[in-house]
C-alpha cells in the first residue's frame, strides 16, 4: 500500500507540473520567472523560442517519463513502451539543449546559472546515453541511465517543491534561486543511484 501510494504521489506530481507550461501558454501577460526577466530577453526571439521549448517539451518529458517505469505497463505494452520512449527521448533532447542556453540567463548570477546549465548537461547525456544504450539491446545499462534521466527531469517537480522553502528560509527569492538551481536535482540523482543499486541487489538475488 505505501509503495502504491508512492507511485500515486511521484506520478499525480509529474503530471501536475508536466500541464504547468499552460499557465504560460494561456496567459496574456508574463507569469512565473518571466515577470523577473528583463524586456530585452522578453523581446528576444532566440531566448523566447528556447523558453517554449523548454517548458512545453520538458512538460511532456514529465508527463510521459514515469510511465516508462511501470513494469506492468511496459511488459502489457510493449509497443506503447518503445514509443512513448522515442517520445520522451526527443522531447527530452530538444528540452535540455534549451534549458542550457536558458541557464545562462538564471536569477541569481555565476552560480544558479551553473547548477542549471550543468543540470541541463546531466539530462541531455543520461538521456542520449540510454537511447544509445538500448539501441545496443544493453537493457540493464538503459534502465538505468533512464532512471537517472528521469531523475533529472522530476527537478522541474523538485524545485517547486523547494523554491517556498528556501524563499521563506533565506528571506529573498534570488539567494533561494541560487541554492534551488542545485538542490532541485543532486538529491534526485543520489536517489536514483540508491533505485539502481537496489535494483542490481536484486537482480543477483534471483536464482538464474
Amino acid at each position: 500500500m505505501v509503495s502504491k501510494a508512492r507511485w500515486i504521489l511521484f506520478a499525480a506530481l509529474c503530471l501536475a507540473v508536466g500541464l504547468y507550461p499552460g499557465s504560460y501558454l494561456l496567459s496574456a501577460s508574463n507569469v512565473g520567472i518571466r515577470a523577473l526577466k528583463s524586456r530585452e530577453l522578453l523581446t528576444s526571439s532566440v531566448w523566447n523560442a528556447a523558453f517554449y521549448t523548454h517548458i512545453c517539451l520538458g512538460g511532456l518529458a514529465l508527463g510521459l517519463g514515469w510511465t516508462q517505469f511501470v513494469a506492468r505497463l511496459r511488459l502489457k505494452f510493449p509497443r506503447a513502451h518503445r514509443l512513448v520512449g522515442k517520445v520522451y527521448v526527443g522531447a527530452a533532447l530538444l528540452s535540455g539543449l534549451a534549458a542550457v542556453y536558458l541557464g545562462f540567463f538564471a536569477q541569481g548570477g555565476a552560480v544558479a546559472a551553473a547548477g542549471f546549465v550543468s543540470l541541463g548537461v546531466v539530462w541531455l547525456y543520461t538521456t542520449a546515453s540510454a537511447y544509445r544504450l538500448i539501441r545496443n539491446r544493453h537493457i540493464e545499462g538503459h534502465r538505468r541511465m533512464m532512471t537517472y534521466s528521469d531523475a533529472a527531469c522530476f527537478a522541474a517537480v523538485t524545485l517547486r517543491l523547494w523554491m517556498p522553502v528556501l524563499t521563506h528560509a533565506l528571506g529573498d527569492f534570488v539567494s533561494a534561486y541560487r541554492v534551488v538551481a542545485w538542490l532541485c536535482w543532486l538529491p534526485n540523482l543520489g536517489v536514483a543511484f540508491v533505485i539502481s543499486r537496489r535494483h542490481s541487489q536484486a537482480r543477483l538475488l534471483v536464482p538464474s
